[in-house]
């Protein structure tokens, strides 16, 4: 019977890293978006009682996606800066620009 030899651990990609690190960052701001639309709701159906359903949906709905939205691109923009990515770009168009 062959000797088995333990396998040495992968290297982490770093894009599988940033990968989990959004998707981690992004439970938070669905559950943030949540709570902001759920606010929202309260503050609209608190100024008119006569409201329709459809009022309070839009303003959920509204608030929600735009909230996790504008949270996501920051987070894309954030996560970006600290991949490295926008430092290698910003030189070659220095180089270029020196050309």
């Amino acid at each position: 019977m062959p000797e088995m030899r333990p396998r040495p651990d992968p290297v982490p990609s770093p894009r599988g890293s940033m990968k989990r690190r959004f998707w981690r960052i992004f439970r938070l701001l669905v559950l943030l978006s949540l709570v902001v639309a759920a606010i929202a709701v309260l503050l609209v159906a608190r100024g008119d009682p006569a409201l329709d359903i459809n009022i309070l949906v839009a303003t959920a709905l509204g608030t929600g996606f735009t909230m996790l939205l504008g949270t996501s691109l920051m987070t894309l923009v954030f996560l970006s800066a600290d991949s490295g990515h926008d430092e290698a770009a910003a030189q070659i168009h220095h180089e270029n620009r020196d050309e």
